[in-house]
């Protein structure tokens, strides 16, 4: 998940962790929890939307010291 190429799911995987910070920014700011507002306060949709962060977040943190299969001979040895 490093350099200009990505695959669609490293896209798709950046895009959910920055939005699970920004939801965590504007709790931390103004304690307004996005999910919470959009799909209510713990409720199946909400549960839905954490986990699929939490998978994301997981699976970036995982990119931090493997690379990306699509990403087959451009990454260097961390």
């Amino acid at each position: 998940m490093t350099g200009g190429k990505s695959c669609v799911v490293c896209k798709i995987v950046g895009l959910v962790v920055g939005l699970g910070a920004l939801n965590w920014g504007l709790y931390g700011l103004f304690q307004t929890d996005l999910v919470a507002s959009v799909f209510g306060l713990m409720t199946p949709g909400a549960k839905v939307v954490y986990a699929i962060v939490g998978l994301a977040g997981i699976l970036k943190l995982i990119s931090l010291c493997k690379c990306c299969p699509c990403q087959k001979g451009s990454c260097e040895t961390k």
